[in-house]
């Protein structure tokens, strides 16, 4: 009996950072689904109830940032657990919503993959 993937929706902007992410959760055994913006992770989110962790970068176009898709997804989806990366902002834990990780870019894919596996295996 095998276990099913963990699910992580990844909310870049930049395509080739979003590319290359999925590719190495996608590698890692991660079922991944993809937004670049947080309006559009909104409606993944909606229609995909199985998602159990979001990767997002705080800067990205449109009237929500990360931070504030972060905070909307923790009380929306409270199970979902939460990591956010930028290059430009310095993030305090307060910024986050509970338990949610900051990894500052530039990022290595096999760090992003441990704290999704540490944070999901916490459920």
């Amino acid at each position: 009996m095998s276990s099913k993937p963990i699910s992580v929706l990844v909310v870049e902007d930049e395509a080739l950072l979003r590319m290359d992410v999925v590719d190495s959760l996608e590698e890692a055994g991660f079922l991944v689904f993809e937004a670049e913006n947080a309006h559009e992770a909104i409606k993944v989110l909606s229609v995909n109830p199985q998602i159990q962790a979001l990767f997002t970068d705080i800067d990205m176009p449109g009237s929500i940032d990360g931070l504030k898709l972060a905070a909307f997804v923790k009380d929306r989806w409270p199970p979902i657990k939460i990591i956010v990366t930028s290059g430009l902002w310095k993030v305090t834990h307060d910024m986050l919503p509970p338990e949610g990780v900051f990894v500052p870019k530039p990022y290595r894919p096999d760090q992003v993959i441990k704290f999704i596996r540490e944070l999901v295996s916490e459920m």
